[in-house]
């Protein structure tokens, strides 16, 4: 996923996406070799799933 994919799934904009990033609270990301920044779907996936509340 790119970044602004991200951001347009969770309604964030890019500054939230830095900012989460730089406080690690965001989705681990790979730099590509041309400086861009990627996601990967199945590490979103699971990343979202750990953002679940558990109802008590």
């Amino acid at each position: 996923m790119t970044i602004p994919e991200l951001c347009a799934d969770l309604d964030i904009t890019r500054s939230t996406f830095y900012d989460w990033r730089a406080k690690r609270k965001a989705p681990r990301c790979k730099k590509l070799p041309n400086g861009e920044i990627r996601i990967d779907r199945a590490v979103y996936e699971a990343w979202i799933e750990t953002l679940e509340e558990v109802n008590s």
